[in-house]
């Protein structure tokens, strides 16, 4: 992943409303959720919300499609993944990660 595009994502995700706006679509998985039930379950209004989807879709975070009258927004999973994977590309040194509860290594790929 070109680090450019690693800023453009945290950058993003650096404001609260983004952040529980990509949450929020990360838990309704692959369905994705309309701007409306995001609207209403976050408690954020529409117009703010549009800019929101609208940055986190310019970050190539999230997707929208047309589904009839109504737009759906997905989380873009593989864009996530690749940004984990990126920040956790050289952890512990490529040593085993320290398990955080049991302070053990575990043989997990990522911390």
């Amino acid at each position: 992943m070109e680090e450019n595009i690693v800023v453009k994502s945290l950058a993003a995700l650096a404001q609260t409303v983004r952040l529980r706006v990509f949450r929020a679509l990360v838990v309704a998985g692959p369905d994705g959720l309309t701007p409306s039930s995001l609207a209403e379950s976050l408690d954020v209004a529409a117009n703010t919300l549009s800019f929101h989807l609208k940055e986190l879709n310019h970050a190539g975070l999230v997707s929208q499609e047309r589904d009839g009258r109504n737009l759906i927004y997905r989380a873009s999973f593989e864009a996530m993944n690749d940004l984990l994977s990126y920040l956790t590309e050289n952890c512990c040194q490529g040593e085993e990660c320290l398990d955080v509860k049991t302070k053990s290594p575990t043989k997990k790929s990522r911390c």
